[in-house]
């Protein structure tokens, strides 16, 4: 039985329908360092370019919720709140 999941399948899988806690992040807040793309453990925070500066755009089609952005972030520029259905 083979359980390991090919290269770039969840891209597939939109998982973000089932979470319960949303990130949002004060872009005010935010100084674009980039730790919270590192840190997402489903690569679904980019960096985009935005008024001179970097900042994240969360895809929230397959954001788990799991808070580790909010954690990490030095600035504690996302909040996580209950997601609203």
């Amino acid at each position: 039985m083979d359980i390991t999941s090919k290269a770039t399948s969840t891209l597939n899988n939109k998982t973000g329908s089932w979470r319960t806690y949303i990130p949002s992040t004060n872009m005010d807040t935010c100084i674009g360092c980039g730790t919270c793309a590192k840190v997402c453990p489903e690569s679904c925070i980019e960096m985009i370019k935005a008024k001179g500066t970097q900042k994240p755009a969360t895809d929230y089609d397959y954001c788990k919720g799991c808070g580790v952005c909010a954690t990490e972030c030095p600035v504690k520029a996302i909040k996580m709140s209950i997601e609203k259905k």
